[in-house]
């Protein structure tokens, strides 16, 4: 019996052992942290050995193979081990996508995969197809190919789970898009992180097919670099003899393999605003072609499509002044979508765990969008000396989630709008993300 070690104990950790187990291998879970109270009652109750607060190496060395959790880093002193030993680590992606045969539409890219993933998702639920959400966002894919029969999945894929991946096969890949992230994780090398974004083509085939948006030049020169077997569906604003979905006189067209059935909506009516939803719309509707989704369900379903919690999430109204929750921008790209849809004079809340960002990406479109800067976390020193030197605005520093909803209700006035798009991880003063946004929205809420 081959033994397989789980390390982290959260959804996608114990998706994989329920999926272990019924394969027939001898199953341990180990978490260097203590595990949530619900996750630990799931594997109290079949029966897994277990540990949390700990990494004991005796119980974890001798492991057949290894599935991490993606939130590991390779510096950790485990994973050194075990790499000197040999011992294959793989993701719960990798490991789950040995066992089912179904459909896989994965979705990857540097801003808008959970959008996209879900709005895919979305389409092909209207549609009445047999598919589950599952990845990097919804439930963990092990644990559904343990429980249930699913026909579809779409994966949100990042780049910390394809690091993970070696003989898995996307049936569709999606890559919207490629901007410095995570470098602290590869070495701070951009390079790194793009090969990690196009693992997600690996193992594909001339009958599988890859979307991407035509005007990345990150992707574009990638792309020439390489020879990708599987078919090119390229996106773009702008109509080009390639692209297979775009914008055509305030319409949005997403090209089928027979024009007939070809897609048109005026951009008007897609329930999601801004350009880089335009893209995200756009990587949804050929993904759904690719399955032969009706085009009425495309159009209805990118008319009614009610978006993502914590990602440009409107709040509440206070004296006149919009609040906005985009607490999922934990990059500088993201924020700079976030400001790009500004229309009124901004307060804009960064700060949190720095990831070696570069903040000169939205320096012209803060000095042109933002009065007030609020920079919220342990240590704002890097906020502090960049902003300083690069733009005239009021700057304000905060350490907890009450002070900068207060400070920023005492700065803005009526007619603005206080964003929170922080460019940064949350870990310093919260759990994650969601933590983050939820918090800001209760503050709003008692003002």
């Amino acid at each position: 019996m081959k033994r397989l070690v789980i390390l982290g104990g959260g959804e996608s950790g114990v998706g994989t052992a329920i999926l272990a187990k019924k394969q027939g291998y001898e199953v341990f879970l180990s978490d260097k942290s203590a595990l949530k109270p619900e996750y630990k009652a799931e594997l109290e109750k079949r029966g897994f050995a277990y540990e949390e607060g700990q990494h004991t190496e005796a119980l974890i060395l001798n492991a057949d193979e290894v599935v991490k959790s993606p939130g590991i880093p390779e510096k950790a002193p485990i994973i050194k081990a075990l790499r000197a030993k040999g011992t294959p680590i793989i993701s719960e992606i990798e490991f789950a996508s040995r066992y089912t045969d179904a459909k896989k539409i994965c979705i990857t890219g540097s801003n808008g995969k959970t959008t996209t993933t879900m709005l895919t998702y979305f389409i092909l639920k209207n549609e009445g197809l047999n598919v589950c959400l599952a990845g990097n966002v919804g439930k963990s894919f092990a644990w559904q190919v343990a429980e249930c029969n699913y026909d579809y999945y779409v994966l949100e894929l990042s780049s910390f789970q394809l690091d993970g991946m070696y003989d898995f096969k996307a049936d569709v890949s999606v890559i919207l898009n490629i901007t410095p992230d995570h470098l602290d994780r590869y070495d701070y090398k951009f390079q790194n992180y793009i090969n990690s974004k196009f693992r997600i083509l690996q193992n594909q085939t001339p009958e599988d097919a890859f979307i991407f948006w035509n005007d990345d030049p990150v992707l574009k020169a990638e792309i020439e670099k390489r020879n990708i077997k599987a078919q090119l569906l390229p996106f773009a604003l702008q109509k080009t003899e390639q692209t297979q979905a775009f914008i055509e006189q305030e319409d949005l067209t997403i090209k089928s393999q027979t024009p007939e059935n070809d897609m048109i909506m005026p951009v008007k009516e897609l329930a999601l605003r801004g350009t880089h939803n335009v893209y995200n719309s756009m990587a949804a509707g050929l993904a759904a072609q690719l399955v032969h989704i009706r085009k009425k369900t495309i159009r209805k379903s990118l008319a009614e499509f009610q978006g993502v919690e914590h990602r440009l999430e409107y709040v509440a109204t206070v004296r006149g002044v919009r609040y906005i929750n985009d607490s999922k921008a934990t990059n500088v790209n993201s924020c700079w979508y976030a400001l790009q849809s500004m229309t009124t004079p901004t307060v804009l809340i960064l700060g949190g765990t720095d990831k070696g960002n570069d903040y000169s990406e939205i320096e012209m479109l803060v000095r042109e969008k933002v009065h007030t800067l609020i920079f919220m976390g342990v240590d704002n020193k890097k906020l502090r000396e960049f902003w300083a030197d690069h733009c005239t605005c009021a700057m304000y520093e905060v350490s907890s989630i009450e002070e900068c909803v207060s400070k920023a209700y005492a700065v803005a006035h009526t007619g603005d709008t206080v964003l929170l798009s922080p460019c940064c991880a949350s870990f310093d003063l919260f759990k994650n993300y969601e933590d983050r946004g939820d918090k800001f929205k209760a503050c709003v809420k008692n003002l």
